[in-house]
């Protein structure tokens, strides 16, 4: 996505009051989610040893950033992607019953981006993930945890129009549902992307269901990794997918704007189905896959929520930089400042 430049932009809170409303939607939101899910709170680490599978492989073509540790004999280390795994056996170390989960703020950088002003080298988001029973690894289970999800953000988009009474709320009441298979049916000459923008204005908030499997016309609807969601069990409708992306509609920018990722984590069997489409098997000897595909990991349902993307959205900014400190090219810097647009 190129860099846009908003016309007639205006900030609706100076720096210094950003600031002040970046920490009220941060705090606000977690204790929301928090409440919602049945999640409590745990520390995530920054980085984990390579070679184990834990780390998240996002569409499977990203290198993370990598060093090599001096005290453990030159064993070399990852900077996270994001927690998708690793949550995972977090809640079989603790004995997490089903119903209940955790949740967690997760760091990462990702150098391949491309800077513009939905994405940044730094990415920060709550990881969350709960404990299921097989009988859960459902479509209405999947359903009914994102409308708890964007219910919070809703309670959050309140607030902050409580707080600050000129940031008018946005949302639509409900989040509407559609699949990736019944989107390429309706729009088969748009891509993927054109889709969700046709729905997203439309509908105003929208979960796209089954990322990640073929669809009609041979193609994704877009990457997802193999060895986390489920994206090729079929549900209702002989449609695929247990995992799905939360769209609400920007009209500063006049775009779809993402805001989580989410997803049934896949079962043993579903792991090994995917991971044969994907032509990687060889991943069922990581440490990581064997204990799943040998039951050892608890049936799961979790995701990640972006921080700075939830701020920038309610908050009603043109670019993320403005609710996030990172490093952004100097034409950039200077075109935004030349609209109003202020990097941090």
């Amino acid at each position: 996505m190129a860099l846009i430049i908003p016309k007639h932009y205006q900030q609706r809170l100076l720096p210094e009051t950003t600031e002040v409303a970046i920490k009220t939607i941060k705090d606000s939101f977690q204790q929301k989610l928090s409440r919602a899910l049945n999640l409590r709170r745990v520390t995530a680490p920054l980085f984990v040893l390579s070679g184990t599978g834990i780390n998240d492989d996002l569409n499977g073509t990203e290198h993370p950033v990598a060093f090599n540790i001096d005290a453990m004999g030159g064993k070399r280390a990852e900077v996270v992607h994001s927690l998708a795994k690793w949550k995972r056996t977090k809640l079989g170390a603790y004995g997490i019953a089903p119903g209940y989960g955790i949740y967690t703020d997760m760091n990462a950088i990702r150098t391949f981006e491309d800077l513009d002003n939905m994405h940044s080298l730094y990415v920060d988001q709550w990881d969350w993930e709960k404990v299921i029973t097989e009988s859960n690894r459902t479509l209405d289970t999947l359903k009914d945890t994102v409308r708890d999800i964007y219910r919070a953000i809703k309670e959050t988009e309140q607030e902050v129009y409580e707080r600050f009474p000129h940031i008018t709320p946005r949302l639509p009441k409900d989040i509407t549902f559609v699949h990736t298979e019944d989107m390429q049916a309706e729009y088969p000459d748009l891509t993927p992307q054109q889709r969700e923008r046709e729905d997203a204005n439309k509908y105003g908030a929208i979960f796209v269901i089954g990322i990640g499997a073929t669809l009609a016309d041979g193609k994704p609807h877009d990457g997802r990794a193999p060895d986390y969601d489920d994206w090729v069990t079929e549900t209702e409708g002989n449609h695929q997918g247990l995992n799905g992306d939360i769209i609400v509609w920007d009209n500063v920018l006049e775009i779809p704007f993402e805001l989580s990722s989410m997803g049934i984590r896949v079962s043993p069997e579903s792991l090994h189905r995917q991971l044969e489409l994907r032509g990687c098997t060889e991943r069922e000897g990581l440490s990581f896959h064997k204990a799943l595909l040998s039951g050892s990991l608890p049936y799961s349902i979790g995701g990640g929520i972006g921080q700075s993307r939830l701020c920038m959205f309610l908050l009603q900014k043109a670019h993320i930089g403005e609710v996030q400190a990172s490093i952004w090219p100097e034409d950039q810097v200077e075109q935004c400042k030349q609209h109003g647009i202020l990097l941090m």
